[in-house]
This record gives C-alpha cells, sequence and structure tokens, in this order.
C-alpha cells in the first residue's frame, strides 16, 4: 500500500508516524511546501520574543530523522499542485529545482493546513505574517532595527505577539476591529486581559479599522496613524482547501474541507485532516472551523488507524484553547455566551472568582471563571476562565466533564486531588457544581451583570451587602449599602419590592438572597458580584472611547 500525505506538522506526521506504527510495509511519501516538515508552530511567537532562544528546539523532527526513525520518504519544498482522482496521482512541483512530476497513490492524506487572512490594504506587502519557521526568521531580521510595531488582531496569537514583541522593546500597539480582545471570551471576561497588556505598556485600539501600511506608520479609518516600523497581520486564518476543491472535493459554507468521522472526502481514497477541515462542533452538531492542535493531531492519528482497517471515529470537538498573557492564564471551551444568544439558544449563567488553592496557604491568585449552562438538560455548553496558576486545570476539568456527558450540577460530586498547596477542600469546579444544583433547584435566583441597568430602571432595589469600607472604595450607582451581618436588624429598613443584593464575588450576595427569602423579601443575587459587574462596565466603557495612538 502507498500512502501519499500532502503537508507535515501536526496533522500530517501524526498521520505518517502513527501509519508506520500500525504497517510497517506501507509506502509512505510526505510532500510538504515549505522548507520544515516538522515544527512547534506554536512556539514561534516565543523564539520570537526570545523565551525560546534556540530556534533549533522549533525543528521537532527533520526529514533524515524521520527517515532513519520511521522509514518515511520527506520531500520538503514540494508542492503538490494538482490531484487526478482516477489515476490516482498527484501533479508536484519540485520548488527547489523546478521540476513538474507525477506521484501516485493507493491513499492520499490532505494536510493543508489553514494560512493566515492578510486584507488587500495599501501597502500590505509590508505586513509579516507568522506561520512558519521561515515567517519567524523574517520577524526577528525586521525586528533588529524597530521600536515600534503594528499587530492587526487580538485574537491568540496577536495577544501573544504583543506580549512577545514588548519583551523585544518595541513599542506595540494592537489594532482590533471587534471592541474587545479575544472573540472566544465574553467581553466581562476580556477586560482583565485588556488591562493587562495596557499595564504592560501595550497600547489596544479595539473597535477600530486598518486602512493602509504606510512606510514606517499604520492608517486607522478614523484618520489616526500609528508608529509601526514591523507590522503583522494576526486576524485570523481561512482553511487551504483550494487543492481540494481543485480536485472535486466537498467544501463547507466555512470554505473547510467537507469529510466523515473517518475523516473520508467526498472523493474515493481521499482523506483530509487537521485545520483545512470542517470540525463537528461538540454543542452545537453542526459544522465549524478549530484551528488548533489537538484536533489536528487527534485526526492525523485517526486517519491513520482508517487506513490501517481499525474501527474507530471522529469525536466532535469544543475548541478548548489557552493562552498566556504578561503572567494572565486566559482559558476556554465550548461555547461563549455571546454565540448563545445569536443562535437565540437559552443558557444559564454563572461567575465565580475563586482562588487557586487555600486562601491561607501563601501565593494563591484570584481567578474568574464563567460557565454557561442549558436551563433545561443542565448540560454544560460552555466556560471561561482568567487568572493565575490553576486556570489551565479548572477549564480542562470542565472540558472532560463536557465530554463525558456530565453535567453541571455532577461537577459539585467531583473528586479533585487536594492539598492546601494545589486547590480547595471545595474546589472552585465543585463550587460552580453548588450554585448550577442551586439554581436549577430554585434555591437561589440570579441576575447578569448586563441586565443590572433595565432591572433598576424598572423599579427594584439594589442593596450592597459588602462591608462599609468595601462600599467606599467603588460601588453601583444608587445601591444601598446594609452589610450582610446587618440585615436582620435593618431588614425593615430596605426599599420595598423587589430587592437584588450583591457582593464583592458572589458568596456573601448568595447568604443574603436565602436569609432575605426566608425573612419574606423577594430577593435575587448579582452573579459573580461587583467584580463581574465592574469588569463588565468596563469593558463596554473602553469599547466606547478607544485610546488616542501614539504618533511617530
Amino acid at each position: 500500500m502507498k500512502v501519499v500525505i500532502v503537508g507535515g506538522v501536526a496533522g500530517g506526521m501524526s498521520a505518517a508516524t502513527r501509519l508506520r506504527r500500525l504497517d510497517e510495509s506501507a509506502d509512505i511519501v510526505v510532500f510538504e511546501r515549505g522548507a520544515h516538515v516538522s515544527f512547534a508552530n506554536c512556539g514561534l511567537p516565543y523564539y520570537a520574543g526570545g523565551v525560546i532562544e534556540d530556534r533549533d528546539e522549533l525543528l521537532l523532527q527533520t526529514p533524515d530523522s524521520l527517515a532513519a526513525r520511521f522509514r518515511l520518504d520527506v520531500r520538503v519544498r514540494s508542492e503538490v499542485a494538482a490531484i487526478d482522482p482516477d489515476a490516482r496521482t498527484v501533479t508536484v512541483h519540485d520548488l527547489a529545482t523546478g521540476d513538474t512530476y507525477v506521484e501516485s497513490y493507493d491513499e492520499l492524506v490532505l494536510s493543508t493546513g489553514a494560512s493566515p487572512v492578510v486584507p488587500p490594504l495599501p501597502g500590505v506587502e509590508r505586513a509579516l505574517i507568522l506561520r512558519d519557521v521561515e515567517d519567524v526568521d523574517r520577524l526577528v531580521r525586521n525586528m533588529e532595527a524597530a521600536r515600534s510595531a503594528v499587530i492587526v488582531g487580538a485574537g491568540f496569537i496577536g495577544v501573544e505577539l504583543a506580549e512577545n514583541l514588548r519583551l523585544r522593546g518595541l513599542d506595540v500597539t494592537v489594532v482590533e476591529l471587534a471592541d474587545q480582545v479575544l472573540a472566544p471570551l465574553d467581553p466581562e471576561m476580556a477586560s482583565p486581559v485588556a488591562d493587562r497588556m495596557r499595564e504592560h505598556g501595550v497600547r489596544l485600539e479595539l473597535g477600530a479599522q486598518l486602512t493602509g501600511i504606510g512606510a514606517t506608520t499604520v492608517d486607522l479609518a478614523d484618520g489616526r496613524t500609528a508608529a509601526a516600523d514591523v507590522v503583522v497581520m494576526a486576524i485570523g486564518v481561512r482553511p487551504e482547501s483550494a487543492l481540494a476543491k481543485l480536485a472535486g472535493a466537498e467544501i463547507g459554507e466555512r470554505g473547510g474541507v467537507v469529510v466523515d468521522d473517518r475523516m473520508r472526502t467526498s472523493i474515493p481514497h481521499v482523506y483530509a485532516v487537521g485545520d483545512a477541515v470542517e470540525k463537528r462542533d461538540a454543542v452545537g452538531g453542526g459544522a465549524a472551523m478549530i484551528p488548533l492542535a489537538n484536533p489536528a493531531n487527534r485526526q492525523g492519528r485517526l486517519v491513520a488507524d482508517v487506513i490501517a482497517g481499525r474501527e474507530v471515529r471522529g469525536r466532535p470537538s469544543r475548541g478548548t484553547a489557552i493562552v498566556g498573557v504578561f503572567g494572565l492564564i486566559v482559558a476556554a471551551t465550548g461555547w461563549n455566551e455571546k454565540r448563545l444568544r445569536a443562535e437565540g439558544r437559552a443558557h444559564r449563567v454563572i461567575h465565580t472568582h475563586p482562588q487557586s488553592h487555600a486562601g491561607y496557604y501563601p501565593g494563591a491568585e484570584q481567578m474568574s471563571i464563567k460557565l454557561l449552562v442549558d436551563p433545561d438538560t443542565d448540560a454544560i455548553l460552555g466556560a471561561q476562565a482568567v487568572g493565575g496558576d490553576g486556570v489551565d486545570k479548572r477549564i480542562d476539568v470542565i472540558a472532560t466533564a463536557m465530554a463525558g456527558g456530565l453535567t453541571a450540577s455532577d461537577l459539585a460530586d467531583l473528586e479533585l486531588a487536594y492539598a492546601p498547596q494545589f486547590g480547595s477542600a471545595k474546589d472552585p469546579v465543585n463550587m460552580l457544581g453548588y450554585i448550577a444544583d442551586n439554581l436549577r433547584t430554585g434555591a437561589t435566583r440570579t441576575v447578569q451583570w448586563h441586565e443590572l441597568d433595565t432591572l433598576v430602571a424598572g423599579g427594584a432595589s439594589l442593596v450592597d451587602v459588602r462591608t462599609a469600607d468595601e462600599f467606599a472604595v467603588g460601588a453601583v450607582p444608587d445601591a444601598v449599602n446594609v452589610p450582610l451581618d446587618e440585615i436582620r436588624d435593618r431588614v425593615a429598613d430596605l426599599p420595598a419590592g423587589q430587592l437584588i443584593v450583591h457582593c464583592q464575588v458572589g458568596q456573601r450576595g448568595h447568604t443574603a438572597a436565602r436569609l432575605l427569602e426566608q425573612l419574606g423579601r423577594p430577593a435575587a443575587n448579582l452573579d459573580g458580584g461587583y467584580k463581574t459587574w465592574d469588569a463588565g462596565r468596563r469593558a463596554t466603557a473602553s469599547s466606547a472611547h478607544p485610546e488616542g495612538i501614539i504618533h511617530a
């Protein structure tokens, strides 16, 4: 059996090496358009920033090492230009020699990946991208004499680049068309990330559109300019599906190659994996583009199993992702609230702000977690977390619970490892389960930060149950301060009608709401407390008032 794989890195090389482990007799040929077939593309921003000092650390395997260990025929700088499904051949351009030749196959795997989006703007030829080792080499060379940089796009790559270019000592401006950084997050969860970036000297221009690139500046739609010795496009990526489309494969609405749960395209004996293909979304069930390393590696292994005759099938994806931003850890899985609203899907929201481990043990850091739940089935629809140590494991636990079909209330019963330096006896994930169960059973009612103005305008009264000292530092407008420990004695003094109580993060507010209900006063708790409301307020304010730009 002869298997040809088009494209290396995560999907292609996982397929090639897995297939060799399953079939020593297979003839396996890998074509890679670039100069490197196996490299750590997720490490590219950190090499640009000098965190990874040795460039060779990015190069995981070479054609020679793959030939020696796996007997793979790896041909770099070889671009597959066409597929003949009837003859089962591919046409290959040798980019080093200029020669063109035809290679046969029994089974063909396409792992063509995704390419950065570069809009057709005046001067865009000066902009850099970051997809492979040659790109990062070019970026490092351009930074040698640079003092300023503009990064277009505030997604995962954009914020990673912002951090790393600041480490290189550059003045960095991030231009983002949306009104927040990190689109997978909801606004109140993204607000602390924007704060952290600004604290470290990154200038954020949110809700701003780039219109052109000059010799040393960039132009925005409102007429302002920013100094830009270096410009990097990090708007996003689109699937490289042109080769599959040319061969007649079905392409989805999002531009990705359509595959079944065994990675088969609509063309017999042709498979596709990785960033070029549409995944099945685990929350909504539809097609989704999820350009992440984990699904690409998993699909590469899966397609090798299928070709080898093993009975396996792919599973849907939740898009679990994580990024570090100046010491802040940001992670998410599943859908966010923005998407749930856009789809008109009912959902329940839970915000918490727990410590990373027992508060009495030194070094505990506060994190913010948001859980999204189906109000009818109690299914977990998504989660986001922002903070320091421990954010990664909480999102991983939630993503695993989603994969296992656990409900939000089931999180309360998870037995998670505990010692004071690692967690709490009631882990933050357990606490999410307790709150979910209270909401599911009607033991408590909550309102969201973005609902507050409407509710107060409709006659509800806001009661702040924090201490007087906390209240003096900052408070929601029109709130009445009645500390939790005084509520029993002062209940008669509270405004008539519906009460909305809140504390700093939600826990004392829950206690106050339960107490008031038992004293005959209807009360709901402001979910996530003052901290969540303040983050949402600041997110709204920052999008309405973009920063001025430093001129060259």
